[in-house]
């Protein structure tokens, strides 16, 4: 079996969903401490919570709003999503 820590075409691949919530099953401390970052439409976004790249969607927080149990209100936004590892070299 190949352990995603040292095989390394893995080592740099992103996983289709992920978000930054910990009760969300999609969340993945060991991705998240290194540094990602999602351009959306081209753009580079600051504020997503959860993205999903086989279906073309973010999810971004809608302002300052919360829900009754302090979470940030959600908007989710669908065009081409391009995550990635701001410490990974440009080739």
């Amino acid at each position: 079996m190949s352990d995603s820590k040292t095989d390394p075409q893995t080592a740099d691949t992103l996983p289709d969903r992920l978000s930054i919530d910990p009760r969300s099953p999609f969340f993945n401390g060991e991705v998240l401490q290194r540094d990602v970052g999602i351009r959306f439409k081209g753009v580079e976004k600051t504020n997503v919570e959860e993205y999903c790249v086989s279906e073309n969607w973010v999810r971004v927080a809608a302002g300052n709003a919360k829900d009754r149990y302090g979470n940030p209100l959600t908007i989710k936004l669908t065009g081409t999503v391009e995550p990635y590892f701001k410490d990974k070299k440009p080739a």
